[in-house]
């Protein structure tokens, strides 16, 4: 990880272009007449977020795997509702909208003609490739999702916070543990936790039946944690109601494996790249071939004016 100097920004980058396709009208189509509204949308919200945030380092972090096997043999529920195809040999296949999925590979020639790191690593969502960074950088970092999953990376005392997007990227939450402790009652290591007990249906995380947010933060706070949690399930004493003691006692082979869906990864294998923010493109000609192709206008031009400033 070369260049990791000052503040680091992290993308979750499907979810930031995901949001740019829904966010940007269709209209918005290359000279050939391809709908380019993710890829602008996303050259858009980069821009915004340079503007706004001035990191320097920058790294749009991908999923090479978005439902790891390794994730799904555990529980096998993982993100079924979203698979469009089952592959044995490789990634099974999203479901994703026809006219997006075409622009991902625009999207990752663009950011590397720019010299925008881009990280995917094989067998791992872009989450872990977030969790890895976070573990491994010094701070202060910013977490630019729409996935409040990632939450549990929040530190304060590491200068770790998740800038969730409340509308496009202009309006973003700034999520520390501030704000964690008072919409969840739990800080940011509490919060894997919390979404293992209530579960998501989103991800096709069970949770523990009868276990909802509000009473898994309860729990949290009168037992410390999951094993905390677990552990009073067998001590009498303990002050658990009975349906309570019977639904967490019923819950533990669920509550055996979900740790390790639910939380990131820390030590995922990551290429040695360079994460400073460029303030020339790495590619020039190649971006400006991109640029006539896609029809990508103003969205690249303010970009590349943000990134020379």
């Amino acid at each position: 990880m070369r260049g990791v100097t000052g503040r680091l920004m992290l993308l979750d980058t499907a979810s930031l272009y995901f949001r740019a396709y829904f966010g940007v009208p269709d209209s918005v189509k290359a000279p050939d007449g391809t709908p380019v509204n993710a890829v602008r949308g996303l050259l858009d919200f980069i821009d915004r977020l340079v503007k706004d945030h001035r990191p320097d380092s920058l790294v749009a972090c991908m999923d090479a795997d978005w439902r790891p096997r390794w994730r799904v043999d555990l529980i096998p529920s993982y993100k079924a509702h979203r698979v469009a195809e089952e592959h044995e040999a490789g990634p099974d296949e999203e479901e994703v909208p026809d006219t997006l999925s075409p622009q991902v590979p625009v999207i990752e020639d663009v950011l590397d003609a720019l010299g925008i790191a881009r990280v995917g690593v094989a067998g791992y969502e872009a989450d872990d490739v977030i969790g890895t960074f976070t573990a491994r950088t010094e701070g202060p970092i910013d977490i630019v999702t729409g996935d409040r999953d990632l939450y549990q990376l929040v530190d304060d005392a590491r200068g770790v916070r998740v800038l969730y997007p409340l509308k496009g990227v202009g309006t973003l939450q700034m999520t520390d543990e501030a704000l964690l402790r008072e919409k969840y009652g739990v800080d940011g290591s509490g919060y894997a936790d919390l979404a293992l007990l209530r579960g998501d249906p989103s991800d096709g995380l069970p949770g523990v039946p009868g276990i909802g947010e509000k009473t898994a933060a309860k729990l949290l706070a009168e037992f410390g944690d999951l094993a905390g949690i677990m552990a009073a399930v067998d001590d009498p004493k303990a002050k658990l109601t009975p349906s309570q003691r019977k639904r967490l006692d019923e819950a533990r082979p669920y509550v055996a494996v979900a740790p390790k869906v639910v939380r990131v990864a820390a030590d995922v294998p990551l290429p040695d790249v360079d994460t400073t923010l460029p303030c020339t493109p790495r590619d020039p000609a190649g971006l400006d071939r991109l640029a006539v192709r896609w029809g990508l206008g103003g969205s690249l031009h303010r970009l590349l004016t943000t990134l020379e400033a």
